[in-house]
This record gives structure tokens, C-alpha cells and sequence, in this order.
């Protein structure tokens, strides 16, 4: 029997009056690459947030390795590595260099361990000959590599992405497709959000759609072409994008029309 690395049992997050998240349920099961899409403001940061608990929920559940996070926090992040879509927030006056070494401190790893580790992923990402520049004169495209490279560092056990592509360049895209593969190789468990749903389905095991603050849909890639679309005629989708587009709603929203004056 499959283990789920990932349990949330109705959980609830609310902001004055708006609900971010209502009655959300969710399983990522143990050694995948899971996808979570949805449209802006649908819950996915939230989701992310509370997962990695630096946002309180209201009401809910999660567990994570089987532990409740609520009680278990410290342990279950020492496993868990998180990438933020928004990299403004690095540490700006420290080097490339610096950050790994501050990283992989926190983290309780020896000397030689970070200086190899770090070695590795600064070349990996091509880095190396900005590893003594300030994080402060790295362009979006290397903060996001070097925060890649940071959450890495200590060999976690489930690792969650929050649009890791945005800014990347075309080889670093391919660089980081080919990393998400070893990983899933080597039994660890990717949560992986994009606005980019052709990545999402050529990475993913299994994708959610979230949208107004509830699972609407989750299936395994592979079995992505057989849902049915429609009754009458028995017609069965033909990608993750026709999918997002039925049950998010944006279909009728499309009024191209009301351009007329372009």
C-alpha cells in the first residue's frame, strides 16, 4: 500500500471575510511529482503556506511523513525543503557562497559536507563564478537558481516548488526538469505549482486543481485522457489545459469580444 507523504483534512484559512481555503482536502502520495494549479487567487499559495506552516489555519488537519504538523513542526521541516515564488527576500548582503554555508548551518550539517554540497549545486546551476557576488547584484533568473540550490543543500525528503520556473532561462529550465527526475529516482516526494501547465503535465505523477479554496479535481496524469468531458457524446478531454479551463470557470470569462476596440 502506497503511503501518502502528504495528508490536509479539511482545512480552513480565512482573511477578514474572505475564505482562502475552505474545507480543503488533499493527498500526495509518497515518491511522486505532484502538481497543484489553479488560477490567481485560488488557494495555492495559502495551501503552500500552511504546509510549511508559516501561516496558522483555522480549523483542519495536516500530516506530513505521517506526523501532525501542529504538534510535530520542527522535525517535519528538518525533511522539507521550500522554494517561495517570490526570491526577493534572500539574505542580500550575503554572497552566493554565504547563503549555502548559512543554509546548510541551520540545516546542522559539518564544514566539508556544505563545501561539497555547495561545490556541486553552485556548478550544477552555474553559479560557480558568481558564488562572491552579493545575492543583492544577482539578477531574478540567479536568486531563484541560488534558492534552489539552498533548499537542496540538506537532502530533504519532500521538496515544494512554488512556480520554479518563473524566470529561469530555456537551460535552466532543462536543467531543473532533468533534477526533478533524479529526484523522484531517488524516492523523494516534489510539490510543484506553475502557471506553465505543458510543464506540469510532462513532470507530473499526479496534479489537483484548486479553486476557491477547495480541490476541484485531482487524477493521475496517465489517466488524464480518459476522463469524460461530455455524456452525450462520451467525448474525453485532450490535455491538462481543456481540464483547468472546464473547472475553473475562465471558458465564459474569455469576452475577447469587449476588445473590439483594439
Amino acid at each position: 500500500m502506497q503511503l501518502n507523504i502528504l495528508d490536509i483534512e479539511l482545512l480552513e484559512v480565512s482573511f477578514g471575510e474572505l475564505k482562502a481555503l475552505d474545507n480543503l482536502n488533499l493527498q500526495i502520495p509518497q515518491g511522486c511529482i505532484f502538481g497543484l494549479i489553479g488560477p490567481n487567487g485560488a488557494g495555492k499559495t495559502t495551501t503552500i503556506n500552511c504546509i510549511t506552516d508559516i501561516l496558522d489555519y483555522d480549523l483542519g488537519k495536516i500530516k506530513i511523513f505521517g506526523k501532525d504538523l501542529s504538534t510535530e513542526g520542527l522535525a517535519i521541516k528538518k525533511k522539507m525543503g521550500a522554494l517561495y515564488e517570490n526570491t526577493e527576500d534572500l539574505f542580500q548582503y550575503l554572497t552566493g557562497e554565504e547563503y549555502l554555508q548559512f543554509t546548510g548551518e541551520i540545516y546542522g550539517l559539518d564544514k566539508n559536507t556544505i563545501i561539497e554540497r555547495s561545490n556541486t549545486l553552485l556548478d550544477y546551476f552555474e553559479l560557480d563564478s558568481y558564488r562572491f557576488m552579493l545575492i543583492d547584484e544577482y539578477s531574478k533568473g540567479m536568486r531563484k537558481k541560488i534558492a534552489l540550490a539552498s533548499i537542496l543543500l540538506h537532502n530533504p525528503d519532500f521538496i515544494i516548488l512554488d512556480e520554479p520556473f518563473d524566470g529561469l532561462d530555456a537551460l535552466t529550465v532543462v536543467k531543473l526538469k532533468n533534477l526533478l527526475k533524479k529526484l523522484k529516482e531517488k524516492e523523494k516526494t516534489v510539490l510543484i505549482t506553475s502557471h506553465i501547465l505543458s510543464y506540469i503535465e510532462d513532470l507530473t505523477d499526479e496534479v489537483a486543481v484548486i479553486n476557491k479554496g477547495k480541490i476541484v479535481f485531482q487524477s493521475k496524469i496517465s489517466e488524464l485522457r480518459s476522463k469524460v468531458k461530455n455524456a452525450v457524446t462520451n467525448e474525453t478531454y485532450k490535455s491538462l489545459e481543456e481540464i483547468f479551463i472546464d473547472l475553473t470557470n475562465t471558458k465564459g470569462e474569455n469576452k475577447i469580444e469587449n476588445l473590439n476596440w483594439i
